[in-house]
């Protein structure tokens, strides 16, 4: 081992001291020339041994970062160049095919408010199945007389009335049909008896006025029944509107108004059972909640209750106009033609603007209407 000169570490004494600072200027200059490989450089102290205290910053790094116990599949070492500002940088997570799981930006969606379709179904039809059986059984409950249900006498009282006199309407309107069709079947032989007539008048001279009379007769009867038939059809019309329409309309209102009743009473019964038993930690809960859908099944039950006094009042006054204006129509047909007052038959359809269709005449063309 020779004498330290220069202040320079020398290792080998078989070299002379030219070539070795020779060689460390090679080394300089190579290291310079590249500097990844920089790592490999490692510094002596002047007796030949490794400086330990200057240890490269990538080793040194390296064993502070790591964590014990974990392994090379778990870590990701990025190295720099000599000239960066970073020595030997550990980073350490997860290892994904040589790269690093990247965060993206943008917003953040977490998992609980992600819906599922399924399960809203599910929650749904689960709703649904525990309405209809406590339904169910306060229906049960009220046949069997062992249940209550609330009841408001006045306007069950109305919609009783209401439900007789749609029965009764029902049966005038099936009965003036029969009368229009027995009409219709008499006229129609009316007309043909008066043709008849007619033809009979002209081949048999010496009956010729009293086959004219007839047939004037019947021709005349014929006119007049086509006019009542009008005036009866028009009747059929009105009535069967105020009937299978608007009445029916509220009676669907009123079905609706009796579910909403049965919903209401199932849940007050359900609540004042519960309010019956024990008060503790775990029934607390329950009568909260049966409160809560008692009183909106209430708002649900006086709202639909609203809506069924409202259509009876203005189906009341619908019915009483209609009505008046129908009656006084049929009673002056049929009057006027029994009477055989022809003049007042015409005048009363024209009072109700009622148009005849003339037979055997087609409805105009496109051309002519234009």
């Amino acid at each position: 081992m020779s004498d330290c000169s220069n202040g320079t570490a020398t290792l080998g004494a078989s070299k002379p001291a030219t070539e070795e600072v020779k060689s460390n200027s090679e080394e300089s200059t190579m290291a310079q020339d590249s500097p990844k490989n920089s790592a490999a450089e490692i510094p002596v102290t002047s007796n030949g041994e490794v400086d330990d205290s200057h240890e490269h910053g990538f080793n040194r790094d390296l064993k502070r970062s790591l964590p014990a116990g974990l392994g090379l599949s778990e870590t990701q070492i990025t190295s720099h160049g000599f000239d960066s500002t970073k020595e030997g940088v550990v980073e350490a997570g997860a290892f994904q095919g040589g790269q690093r799981a990247q965060t993206k930006s943008g917003p953040v969606v977490l998992a609980d408010e992600i819906k599922n379709p399924a399960m809203e179904k599910l929650e749904l039809v689960r709703k649904w199945s525990l309405n209809t059986y406590k339904c169910t059984r306060q229906i049960i409950s009220e046949k069997l007389g062992r249940g209550s249900r609330t009841v408001d006498l006045e306007l069950e009282a109305q919609i009783d009335i209401l439900r007789d006199n749609k029965k009764k309407y029902e049966n005038i309107l099936r009965l003036a049909q029969t009368l229009s069709n027995q009409l219709f079947q008499m006229v129609h032989t009316q007309r043909q008896l008066g043709d008849a007539f007619a033809d009979l008048s002209l081949k048999s001279l010496e009956l010729h006025e009293e086959f004219g009379y007839n047939a004037d007769t019947q021709k005349l009867l014929a006119k007049n029944g086509e006019t009542l038939l009008g005036a009866i059809n028009f009747f059929i019309a009105s009535v069967n509107t105020l009937v299978n329409k608007t009445i029916e309309d509220t009676l669907m209102t009123v079905k609706q108004y009796e579910s909403a009743r049965i919903e209401y009473d199932a849940y007050r019964t359900d609540l004042e059972e519960l309010n019956l038993g024990p008060r503790d930690a775990n029934t607390l809960p329950k009568i909260e909640q049966s409160q809560h859908l008692f009183q909106a099944h209430k708002e649900k039950y006086d709202k639909m209750r609203n809506d069924v006094s409202i259509k009876l009042k203005f189906l009341e006054e619908n019915k009483v106009k209609v009505l008046h204006n129908q009656l006084v129509l049929f009673h002056n047909a049929i009057a006027a033609y029994f009477a055989g007052n022809q003049k007042q038959l015409e005048q009363t359809l024209k009072q109700f603007h009622i148009k005849l269709k003339t037979p055997g005449v087609d409805a105009p063309s496109w051309l002519e209407e234009q």
